[in-house]
């Protein structure tokens, strides 16, 4: 589809994937309360949770597998559906080696610029959602409390995807790309330096505390699960979106190299690089 096609209908494509936020909160935090009901002792319960969880990660494996025959067989050969020439050229994908995608990167600043703004703001995330997840196990060391409460944060998380992607719409069409490409790395700078105050300098947070009747650490905690709800959602709905639309105007090589380029690093260095600088950090 064109750039303006795309700006239409890309924040809502996501909206049915992000509906698993929302079952997965769900199934968690009914799996913890069905685990207190079978188990005896405290001492099982969590084995007991995790059982029900692996049997839902099984069953929507199946789903998913089914699903995605039934698109194969049905769907990708219907003429009606999807051009003859588009399939052919879909699979015609290019797989790359590391050197051969660090070659691409180097020789096109288009895709490495692409390639820098899913590295940072993947190592941004990761950063500030590991600091988050141990401040949280402060609060909940109960491992199925821990569990359930991650299960209300999906929930959370999905609910407020699906309406920034509702948003994305106005936010493209009012801003264009560049500003909802801007907005995902402002709503994380913001958040995450209310966080990150919390946990390096709590007593300038005291009056704050004092007036709502809470401590610093549950402070934190709750400040770091909405930072990372307004920055997975508008990850997903506006920065994920600005990536894809990114690769609509380059050449058909262009765009499966730049892709398979990013996917071989890009993707893989932003995850892991917010981790190499917290064990970096964490040794010295």
């Amino acid at each position: 589809m064109s750039v303006a096609q795309a700006k239409k209908y890309y924040p809502l494509f996501g909206i049915g994937a992000n509906l698993a936020l929302l079952v997965a909160g769900a199934v968690m935090e009914t799996a913890s309360s069905i685990s207190e009901k079978f188990c005896a002792s405290s001492d099982d319960l969590y084995g007991t949770n995790l059982k029900f969880l692996m049997s839902a990660v099984v069953a929507s494996t199946g789903v998913m597998v089914a699903c995605h025959k039934y698109i194969h067989d049905k769907v990708m050969t219907d003429p009606e559906c999807v051009d003859e020439s588009l399939v052919r050229k879909s699979k015609a994908k290019t797989k790359m080696t590391l050197l051969e995608s660090a070659k691409q990167l180097a020789s096109s600043a288009y895709i490495r610029n692409l390639a820098t703004m899913v590295i940072c703001y993947g190592m941004a995330i990761n950063i500030v959602e590991v600091t988050w997840k141990g401040t949280l196990m402060k609060v909940y060391p109960e491992p199925t409390a821990y569990s359930e409460f991650l299960g209300k944060f999906s929930e959370i998380t999905g609910a407020a995807t699906i309406a920034m992607m509702v948003a994305g719409q106005t936010i493209f069409k009012r801003f264009g790309w560049g500003g909802a490409a801007k907005m995902p790395p402002a709503i994380l700078l913001g958040s995450g330096i209310a966080f990150f105050s919390l946990i390096l300098a709590p007593d300038m947070w005291n009056p704050v505390t004092a007036f709502l009747g809470t401590t610093p650490l549950m402070l934190a905690m709750l400040v770091g699960a909405f930072q990372n709800v307004v920055s997975k959602s508008s990850k997903y709905a506006l920065l994920d979106p600005c990536k894809e639309m990114a690769f609509i105007p380059l050449s058909p090589e262009e765009k499966t190299k730049g892709k398979a380029a990013i996917d071989v690093i890009g993707s893989p260095l932003g995850k892991s690089g917010g981790s190499m600088i917290q064990q970096v950090h964490s040794i010295s």
